[in-house]
């Protein structure tokens, strides 16, 4: 996975799809310690109003500015229509994180020119490549 470091050093803006307020939540610890990194964090639930002092849209297609990464904390089987929604909105990659794994949305999100990471803690790949 060479291209993860130049990923993430490009890389400036994150919309979290699935980031919960709960802080026992995994999407939480994880966007928290991106947002530390310098990585704007744009959360997407449609039952939070903000999360990590950001305003919270219900889906991609609300967030007003373009987003380098779509961060999925979703069950692999819910991942397709959001991968569609990161191909509609210019993103600029998709990001699977430890556990979800959807080849086919990968594929679709590939051929559509996207970056593809599957099953990958972004957090775990950041202290990686950056600590």
């Amino acid at each position: 996975m060479s291209e993860i470091p130049e990923l993430l050093r490009k890389s400036r803006v994150i919309a979290v799809v699935g980031l919960s307020s709960k802080r026992a939540r995994p999407s939480y610890s994880v966007s928290e310690y991106m947002q530390k990194q310098g990585y704007r964090i744009i959360p997407v639930n449609p039952n939070e109003s903000e999360v990590l002092g950001e305003k919270c849209y219900p889906r991609l297609e609300d967030i007003p500015e373009h987003v380098d990464i779509v961060n999925i904390f979703r069950r692999s089987e819910l991942v397709a229509p959001v991968v569609e929604s990161a191909i509609k909105i210019g993103a600029s990659a998709v990001w699977m994180q430890e556990g979800v794994v959807n080849l086919a949305a990968g594929r679709k999100a590939k051929a559509a020119g996207l970056d593809v990471v599957i099953d990958r803690c972004i957090l775990k790949e950041h202290r990686r490549y950056f600590r």
